[in-house]
């Protein structure tokens, strides 16, 4: 079948490779292709068999089914900008950490052009798992659509036929994994500068002993470090999603702010440059938190 892909970031490339290892046909837009950053991708996408579009709703027409793969802010304009070209009856699989709102109203703009909106909420990091990361889908056509993915490899769970629940699902344990990397980086960091990190970690042990704290810490510096900017935005929808339930979301806007503060700093080049060997890729948080505490202290 015919496959869209919208956003040919991480995830969109993970799921081109496994989708074009099937032998699908594969049609990838992004809007870094235009940029200096599009080089990659086109690189990427060339050794893959994929098909580059100009546009969103160029990348749409003749698609069987849609994948919005995009940042969390751009969910709702994503579907705006696709549904010039989407076909009559096309599936439109909205894999973004969006809101519960913000699914709905991308889901009124798809139905109005014809499609068959389905929210995904992707319940963890897709890397380890692949195509095969655990999904939940949501909406009057997620089982109509859980049919298809099931033909091509995903790992799909049909939620609820009511829009909002399985994002509802992702956001509320967001607030809890996104929160606990923010958490880890704060208490870590600020247990290395006072030379505690030993006896902190000793007792979070004891309190949790299934968890391999050390190895957790690395993987959260190294996820957040690498991805803090997405993070950032999709937090922000967690905090929508809670203010949504009538909460001020006190603990998921300090997630935020502090999942794009490691951001701008990996984007100031402190945990050396992009793509570069080791950027984010410490076995030791020690090593990641040391800069950190370095920056804060003006010393190089």
């Amino acid at each position: 079948m015919n496959i869209t892909l919208i956003g040919y970031g991480e995830v969109g490339r993970i799921l081109a490779e496994d989708l074009r290892a099937r032998g699908e046909a594969v049609t990838a837009f992004d809007l870094k292709l235009g940029g200096e950053a599009g080089n990659a991708l086109r690189e990427h996408a060339a050794a893959h068999g994929v098909a580059l579009a100009g546009s969103h709703a160029d990348a749409v027409r003749g698609a069987a089914l849609i994948i919005s793969a995009v940042t969390a802010s751009q969910a709702v304009p994503v579907a705006q900008a696709c549904a010039a070209g989407v076909d009559e009856g096309a599936f439109f699989l909205d894999f973004n950490s969006a809101s519960p709102g913000a699914k709905c109203r991308a889901a009124e703009i798809v139905g109005a052009a014809g499609g068959r909106y389905v929210e995904g909420a992707v319940m963890t990091s897709v890397p380890p798992y692949r195509i095969k990361v655990p999904l939940l889908l949501g909406g009057p056509d997620a089982a109509a659509l859980q049919a298809v993915l099931d033909g091509l490899g995903f790992a799909a769970q049909v939620a609820s036929a009511q829009l909002g629940v399985a994002s509802a699902t992702k956001m509320c344990r967001s607030v809890m994994i996104k929160g606990l990397e923010a958490m880890v980086i704060e208490a870590f960091t600020t247990a290395r500068h006072y030379g505690v990190e030993d006896a902190v970690i000793a007792s979070l042990r004891e309190t949790f002993p299934g968890v391999d704290w050390e190895k957790q810490a690395a993987y959260f510096f190294q996820r957040v470090i690498e991805h803090g900017r997405r993070r950032s935005e999709e937090v922000r929808e967690v905090a929508q999603t809670v203010r949504e339930a009538g909460l001020e979301p006190w603990s998921a806007s300090g997630t935020a702010e502090r999942q794009a503060w490691v951001a701008d700093l990996a984007d100031a080049g402190l945990f050396g440059a992009r793509g570069a060997p080791g950027f984010a890729r410490s076995a030791d948080w020690r090593t990641e938190a040391d800069r950190i505490l370095k920056h804060l202290k003006g010393t190089s």
